[in-house]
């Protein structure tokens, strides 16, 4: 984070991004594939907004088993926590996983490189500094994720893809385009738009720490108009009230041994305690938004991080994706 211009205490990890890496076999890859394309997956599980047009979401736990027991797997999740720094788990059932597809023609490919060559050269015959072609439609728009961490898997061959980078907004503002990222809730980023391939499916599964001490920063606000509320508000009013508890227990339990040892109760520490499970709680209640008020497909600018950038997201729309995590 530190290296990305944020200041100190920015997320819960000083992990921003990581370099891509393998986590799962080509068979793996293919059996996730299987699940994710499958009939029902599409007729039951489709969303769209107005940050990107396809995306599938809530499927794994019962329609995709493989997919969903791999990322319970101990093993990636003890790799995915030891890349990020922090001990990490899902986030909710729900969010295994969320994808987001591209796809196109052979036709619309060649027609696709044949523009950004022709583009390329006149840029460098005159002279031009633009901006690179395949920013100008993005898979997915300008966005910070709902969780503090995500895992962006790659689904599709990337041996002859150009592009398809993720954007990653800097703490300075600065735009820095990485193959691997893990930047979740704290970092501006968007997908972009790969080449030389008829298809981009990345999937996206987001995390949070698995230590009740620790911030939950979770918000919903890209979430709640492609999800299920009532099965998105259950997991997430169920985590949460579950981190309360653990809390709750904890400082009973300290209550209990200072009485024990005969010691006087510290009052200040202990009405800190308490506002900061009521700020906990009024986090919750916030973004717990009743249904009828939750405009399907519609996602504002609030999940952005500066007002100037939400001006630069709402002049030109982009999109994302690859084995990668983000912060």
């Amino acid at each position: 984070m530190k290296e990305l211009n944020f200041p100190d205490g920015a997320g819960v990890s000083p992990v921003a991004v990581s370099e891509p890496f393998s986590l799962f076999t080509q068979d793996a890859i293919q059996r996730m594939r299987a699940e994710i394309l499958s009939s029902k997956v599409w007729e039951n599980c489709q969303y769209s907004s107005n940050l990107a047009q396809c995306q599938l979401r809530g499927f794994a736990s019962q329609y995709a088993p493989f997919v969903y027991d791999s990322w319970k797997n101990p093993e990636v999740l003890a790799i995915i926590s030891n890349i990020a720094g922090v001990d990490l788990v899902t986030a909710m059932d729900f969010e295994i996983a969320h994808v987001n597809i591209s796809m196109k023609s052979e036709k619309q490919k060649v027609e696709e490189l044949e523009a950004f060559i022709d583009k390329r050269l006149t840029e460098a015959d005159e002279g031009i500094a633009g901006c690179p072609w395949e920013d100008d439609k993005p898979i997915v728009d300008w966005h910070t994720d709902g969780y503090p961490f995500v895992c962006v898997t790659m689904l599709s061959d990337c041996t002859d893809m150009a592009g398809g980078e993720t954007a990653l907004r800097t703490g300075s503002g600065d735009i820095l385009k990485v193959r691997g990222p893990q930047m979740g809730r704290y970092i501006e980023h968007q997908a972009l738009r790969a080449l030389g391939q008829t298809e981009r499916i990345s999937m996206v599964t987001s995390f949070r720490p698995r230590n009740f001490s620790l911030p939950d920063d979770t918000v919903l606000t890209t979430i709640r108009p492609i999800s299920d509320l009532s099965e998105l508000y259950f997991q997430f009013s169920e985590y949460r009230l579950e981190i309360l508890e653990e809390r709750i227990r904890d400082q009973l339990r300290a209550l209990r041994e200072t009485k024990r040892l005969g010691r006087k109760l510290n009052v200040r520490r202990f009405k800190n305690f308490l506002w900061e499970q009521g700020e906990f709680l009024a986090h919750m209640n916030k973004e717990l938004v009743e249904d009828q008020l939750v405009i399907k497909g519609e996602i504002d600018d609030s999940h952005l991080l500066k007002s100037t950038e939400a001006q630069d997201g709402k002049k030109k729309r982009k999109q994302m994706g690859d084995i990668e995590m983000k912060l």
